[in-house]
């Protein structure tokens, strides 16, 4: 596909391209690799908040939880969000160190996102349509390829996503659009599409520690995202005017999404940054106050789940066993320190297990929500839209 951009959409897609290179291999890039899980969390939960799913980050989380233990009190739509982390996860890991992806890949991340759901699993035979009326096309928003057209586009589609024709930013941006044309599942297409930007990023080597939020700034700027995917789909010969400008309208609002979710990852690394220094503060002062004095080794349980609460903000004694290797005793010593210490609380999980919660990092979660939810990036500036959790302060 030819793409023809001016100096100035060469110039947004290099300062783009800079931004994302620089979150991940920038100063402090190790500890961005920490909190890896904590971006890859916001733009699973920001991508199924553009579908209406939208649970708090404390009932995610808990539905992570329940993959490997005994977990009960979330709900369905939890469940939905921690198996679209699932597929960001997979396609930022497997698809980006497949050699090539074809339809085949992509349709089994489709089923994982969508485990329970059998009736939408596999490339869609059947019609379907974007907005307008469930029961006929006559009044829809979009009506994508026939599905006899469907796997054809698709092959073309993966070997695209394999190549490195055009440079990443543009190359993730022409791979989101297309396949959001072709629509290929019955459910789950925004989702599956907005985890293939990773894909194109982490294997064309532009991400390999972070996730970048692009969701976030999606979601926020729907109307404008509805708007850019509807532009790239031009009536017009693929080398007209009329098609490049086109393809010119998305890459400018994709390239401009990018920029802004990587500036606010930088935000999101200084504040986690800020949470470890003062959580640092508070173990001392704890264990000063109950007349400990020797230090803590770097390996000891508790170091090593303050070192991945940002990716961690709900544990249970049998979760920090399985993921730091250490007993059971020493994970309920070090939980039940951070606790009487004020940095984790406890909540029930409707077993006999108690949950260990990490309230300021899922408020984080809200926050950055939030903020990325006003058109301004400042809710005291504009009210963020509505769909978003309540602020933290009013709870």
């Amino acid at each position: 596909m030819a793409v023809t951009t001016t100096p100035e959409l060469d110039a947004l897609l290099a300062q783009a391209e800079r931004a994302v290179a620089a979150l991940d291999h920038g100063a402090g890039g190790a500890d961005l690799a920490g909190i890896a899980r904590f971006l890859l969390r916001s733009e699973a939960i920001a991508s199924s908040r553009i579908e209406g799913i939208a649970p708090s980050a404390g009932q995610i989380a808990l539905a992570e939880l329940a993959e490997h233990e005994e977990i009960r009190t979330f709900g369905e739509q939890a469940r939905l969000v921690a198996r679209n982390m699932t597929i960001v996860r997979e396609a930022t890991t497997r698809l980006a160190d497949e050699t090539t992806v074809d339809a085949a890949t992509i349709d089994r991340l489709h089923r994982a996102l969508l485990a329970d759901e059998p009736r939408h699993h596999g490339i869609r035979t059947v019609q379907n349509w974007i907005g307008g009326s469930a029961w006929h096309p006559l009044d829809a928003a979009f009506v994508p390829p026939q599905p006899e057209h469907v796997p054809a586009l698709l092959d073309d589609l993966a070997a695209y996503l394999s190549g490195a024709t055009h440079a990443p930013i543009v190359q993730a941006a022409l791979v989101h659009a297309q396949f959001e044309t072709i629509h290929p599942f019955t459910d789950g297409n925004g989702r599956v599409g907005r985890a293939l930007i990773h894909t194109v990023l982490t294997r064309r080597g532009l991400t390999v520690n972070a996730v970048v939020p692009v969701s976030l700034v999606l979601a926020t700027f729907r109307d404008k995202y509805i708007d850019g995917l509807t532009s790239y789909r031009y009536d017009a010969p693929p080398t007209s005017a009329a098609a490049h400008e086109a393809r010119a309208s998305w890459l400018t609002f994709f390239a401009t999404s990018m920029l802004q979710a990587a500036e606010r990852a930088e935000i999101l690394r200084d504040e986690i940054a800020a949470l470890r220094e003062r959580w640092a503060a508070q173990v001392e002062a704890h264990r000063s106050d109950t007349g400990r004095q020797r230090q803590l080794r770097s390996d000891s349980a508790l170091v090593q789940i303050l070192a991945d609460l940002p990716s961690t903000p709900v544990l249970t004694a049998t979760t920090v066993t399985r993921i730091h290797g250490v007993s059971e005793n020493a994970a309920l010593r070090a939980l039940g320190d951070l606790r009487d210490a004020g940095i984790l609380e406890t909540r029930s999980t409707g077993t006999r297990a108690r949950a260990f919660v990490s309230r300021e990092i899922l408020d984080l979660i809200t926050v950055t929500e939030r903020q990325l939810a006003s058109t301004r990036f400042d809710t005291s500036a504009s009210p963020p839209h509505s769909g978003v959790p309540a602020s933290p302060e009013s709870r």
